[in-house]
């Protein structure tokens, strides 16, 4: 562990990334604390500009703070993009495990399903299954955790296919060591380096799905998130452009972070491959 974190601290952009990460996870933590009360209440006059008194990011068309949208915001979309990568991860991975240990007629029906699922543009089926389920909090993360494991099953069979052929593996087989046994603790720890890196990127892709259902009034009308703002400050982006702006710059700082951080784990955990990346 502590030679992974001294070769994750000479990774420029893997620590420009945390930092980021971590700035984000403690404006959604102390949200509450530095924006007490609802941010969907009147604090102010409308449209005021940023840098307003007392409004840093200044008020939307209805007089709502900015600045405590982007707080709760940040709060909404980071738990979203972490929910449903979790879920995402979890099909995923036992998806591919099972097809890449297995071979045989069970590979070819999870991967026909897996390329199923991949033919459908993931947008617009997570805008039919919300649609399908009412725009809720749970909803949400189901519809973008459904589209999203694909990617992560596909990983996850094509290292098994790999390692089941090393021969540590086939030693644990003659062993005597059940295929779970084997799935669990010989194979599985070995394939993961891969998956921890895709998981960051999903993560950022979450993000910027939920937004797009926001924007498009598909998010949950009980929680503001960067989406929704954005979506409701276009009709006024040419006399404040702050309304969409700030959000979108919100957005882009948080996928930024996210894939910083995700070059950076891909440099500590495949040394090789980021060598020949940057020769």
């Amino acid at each position: 562990m502590t030679d992974f974190a001294r070769r994750f601290l000479r990774s420029r952009s893997g620590m420009i990334g945390l930092i980021l990460l971590l700035t984000l996870v403690l404006m959604a933590i102390f949200a509450d604390l530095l924006f007490p009360g609802d941010p969907w209440r009147m604090a102010g006059r409308p449209n005021l500009p940023p840098f307003s008194k007392g409004f840093l990011f200044g008020t939307d068309q209805l007089g709502r703070d900015v600045a405590a949208g982007i707080m709760h915001g940040a709060r909404m979309s980071l738990m979203i993009g972490f929910a449903s990568s979790v879920v995402a991860i979890g099909v995923g991975v036992l998806v591919g495990a099972v097809a890449g240990y297995s071979s045989g007629i069970v590979d070819d029906l999870l991967m026909r399903l897996t390329e199923f699922f991949q033919t459908i543009p993931s947008f617009m089926l997570a805008i039919v299954l919300v649609a399908i389920f009412s725009p809720t909090l749970g909803s949400i993360v189901a519809a973008i955790a459904v589209v999203s494991w694909p990617p992560i099953a596909r990983l996850v069979r094509a290292e098994f296919l790999t390692l089941r052929q090393r021969d540590f593996v086939k030693a644990a087989q003659v062993g005597g060591h059940s295929q779970s046994n084997i799935i669990l603790h010989q194979i599985l720890p070995n394939a993961l380096s891969p998956v921890i890196v895709m998981a960051s990127l999903m993560v950022a892709s979450a993000i910027l799905i939920e937004s797009g259902l926001s924007f498009l009034g598909l998010g949950d009308r009980n929680y503001i998130t960067w989406g929704f703002m954005i979506g409701a400050g276009r009709t006024m982006i040419r006399h404040a452009w702050w309304l969409s702006a700030i959000p979108g710059l919100a957005i882009f700082v948080t996928v930024l972070a996210l894939n910083l951080f995700g070059q950076g784990l891909s440099d500590v955990l495949n040394p090789r491959l980021s060598r020949s990346n940057r020769t």
